[in-house]
């Protein structure tokens, strides 16, 4: 059992309280113009929730991942796309750098990103090469104290008003996933622009789009690590943010189901409130329980990787099944609003649209039962 500590509970309620009072009102309207709020994200950043998961010395909250998995899954009950903005800052970008730069490059990168002052993209995912995350095309060619970077990326979130980027790219094409480095690239270099902003189905208010790299000259300075570490330090980095994806489905689906429950108390048919028959009250048990054991395997990974443990295998596990879960609790949510579920007036519409990026992002549901096979033959 996870209990609450008073961290995460000071956590939970101080985004309850923000989420009602400064997204809610305008969450449907920034859906439909697929509009990225980012005075509401410098605004979280001053509450400390753009670095919680870094230290106090670099601008972060000096939390853990147990209260992130709370901060993401509370503001999720809301609005998703506010709550995947914070997830791919932290445990993203903003992790990328802490885990493997210098304490140069933390003063110049992390600090601003942890305070909120600055927007953080991660950009692995190209047009060729989405699972197949080994098979990125981006070069890096090394011409005296640059790299000269040439290709693109694509479903950035933050790619249009980010500041600052890490970016994976190839180094040494002959070496494989051993040829992939990571960069930091900061908006304006020569080069750098950024392609179309995508229409998407949902978490419309999240902005997502491709990134464009014409011989951009970047200092080696701004490497982080060694020459061909990238990839290695990417599959460390999606260990923490497939925890954030499995927080960000939970929240989602705890708030489809908490509207079901308020809605079947007032819905009647048949001259009686739809809370007491039994079709109604199987749909509810089944959505209650997947909660809960989506909500068990997400704060297991969490205490793990506050504890310092590998997670691969959890944080798979926990991505998958609480990815899947949030599309089921909200497809019955839909079910049981009716015709009320298919517009937009109620508020289970948004959440069908939404929770399906929960199972895609940062690994496929495939791909999370090719590493959880992986690790559990491994393991004999």
């Amino acid at each position: 059992m996870f209990e609450m500590t008073e961290s995460m509970k000071l956590v939970q309620q101080t985004l309850s309280d923000f989420a009602v009072r400064r997204i809610k009102p305008e969450f449907m309207i920034w859906d439909e113009a697929q509009t990225f709020p980012t005075h509401i994200f410098h605004e979280l950043g001053e509450l400390g929730f753009a670095g919680i998961i870094f230290p106090e010395k670099f601008g972060g909250a000096g939390m853990g991942y147990m209260e992130y998995v709370t901060a993401i899954a509370e503001l999720s009950k809301i609005d998703g796309s506010v709550g995947i903005s914070i997830a791919a800052h932290n445990s993203l970008c903003a992790n990328h750098i802490y885990l493997n730069s210098t304490e140069e490059q933390k003063q110049k990168w992390l600090i601003p990103l942890a305070q909120g002052k600055k927007i953080g993209a991660w950009g692995l995912t190209e047009p060729h090469s989405g699972s197949d995350a080994g098979g990125l095309k981006t070069t890096a060619i090394i011409d005296g104290d640059n790299y000269i970077v040439n290709g693109s990326k694509q479903f950035i979130t933050h790619s249009h008003s980010a500041d600052i980027f890490v970016v994976l790219v190839n180094t040494n094409p002959s070496k494989g996933t051993k040829g992939v480095t990571a960069l930091v690239l900061e908006k304006g270099m020569a080069g750098f622009t950024h392609g179309k902003k995508e229409n998407k189905l949902g978490l419309r208010a999240s902005e997502t789009g491709e990134l464009i790299f014409n011989n951009v000259k970047v200092p080696v300075a701004n490497r982080l690590g060694d020459e061909g570490e990238g990839f290695a330090q990417a599959m460390k980095v999606l260990d923490g943010g497939r925890i954030s994806i499995a927080a960000l489905a939970l929240g989602m689906a705890e708030g489809a189901y908490e509207a079901c429950l308020k809605y079947v108390h007032e819905r009647k048919a048949f001259g009686k409130p739809i809370k007491d028959f039994q079709a109604i009250q199987f749909k509810l048990a089944d959505m209650k329980t997947e909660i809960e054991a989506a909500r068990l395997m997400t704060y297991q990974a969490a205490s793990m990787k506050d504890q310092g443990k590998s997670t691969t295998l959890e944080s798979a596990m926990c991505k998958l099944y609480a990815s899947e879960v949030s599309v089921r609790v909200a497809n019955e949510a839909v079910q049981i609003f009716g015709g009320y579920g298919y517009v937009k007036d109620f508020p289970v519409e948004k959440f069908y649209r939404d929770v399906k990026l929960c199972t895609i992002g940062e690994g496929t549901s495939e791909i999370q039962r090719i590493v959880i096979a992986r690790k559990v033959l491994d393991s004999k």
